[in-house]
């Protein structure tokens, strides 16, 4: 019943789900105030530099975004894909078929920024052979865990759930299929995932996850991190670029360093789009080594 509510609202033209959005943004930010403490935190820790009122319109454009972001969600259930891929536009993706023509798998960071789940449309711009997967955190809620994982691989994508992820690129690797993985690796990490600290944001201890680093070292893999623009409503615009093609040479941390130091670069640039609505900042080193004592001071 939720599926086929969803789709028919989906039918609706993009300009028409946008009128929608437009009358959805009173609601959550006005009337449902949605996170907005969190929000307003996030932002006055990460630019202490901007005055009160740059962060009040920061704040109110990414509630604006959100509303799109979840209109474009809807959408995403019936897109044609010639319509997707006019939308969601991919720059230097030869690089990526390079490697994989090349039999090396390809990891593909990205964050929480712009529509993160358009970025499904990347079968759309390669071979056919070309093996698409993501990496999802499994929700509690089984409905809404289907709901999520239908959109995302109708461009033919696989999912693959977070604890499945070494076994997949284990089978795939003995079966000599390169594949192409995306991880939005820039969540919150559990307590017993927490991999590394480092600064992020102007918050010098920063908690993350290493799990893409481990593999790419494991399995020598090349990663890339796709920088994503919104030039207009409704346009994305994907860029790939090299984070490393030499992982086991690498000095410990220096990827997941150099990821995150590319998507501040991007969040600095156009602040209202990332999702400032995660409580990104709520594990703190002082909790985390009072938790694991003297394992928590052991190099990373």
């Amino acid at each position: 019943m939720a599926f086929g509510i969803i789709y028919v609202v989906s039918l609706l033209p993009l300009p028409v789900l946008y009128v929608l959005s437009d009358m959805l943004f009173p609601l959550v930010y006005h009337v449902a105030r949605y996170r907005r403490k969190i929000v307003a935190k996030n932002l006055r820790e990460s630019f202490p530099e901007k005055s009160d009122d740059e962060l009040r319109r920061i704040q109110r454009a990414f509630y604006h975004f959100l509303c799109d972001y979840f209109v474009e969600e809807l959408k995403l259930f019936s897109i044609s894909p010639d319509e997707l891929r006019r939308r969601m536009v991919f720059k230097n993706y030869e690089q990526v078929e390079h490697y994989l023509r090349s039999g090396r798998s390809v990891i593909l960071y990205f964050g929480h920024y712009c529509n993160w789940d358009w970025i499904s449309a990347i079968p759309l711009y390669m071979w056919d052979g070309f093996r698409g997967s993501q990496v999802y955190h499994v929700l509690e809620n089984h409905v809404a865990d289907k709901l999520m994982l239908y959109p995302r691989a109708r461009m033919g994508n696989k999912n693959v759930a977070m604890h499945e992820v070494l076994r997949y690129i284990v089978n795939s690797h003995k079966a000599g299929q390169p594949v192409g993985i995306g991880m939005a690796s820039d969540q919150v990490p559990t307590w017993n995932n927490i991999g590394h600290w480092l600064t992020f944001l102007n918050h010098p201890n920063t908690p993350v996850l290493v799990g893409a680093e481990k593999l790419a070292r494991r399995f020598d893999i090349a990663c890339m991190y796709l920088d994503i623009r919104r030039p207009r409503r409704g346009y994305y615009e994907a860029t790939f670029h090299l984070v490393t093609d030499t992982p086991q040479t690498d000095a410990p941390m220096a990827q997941t360093e150099k990821y995150y130091s590319m998507l501040e670069q991007t969040i600095r640039r156009e602040p209202h789009l990332w999702l400032w609505t995660h409580n990104r900042w709520k594990r703190t080193r002082e909790q985390y080594d009072a938790m694991y004592g003297d394992k928590a001071k052991q190099p990373n």
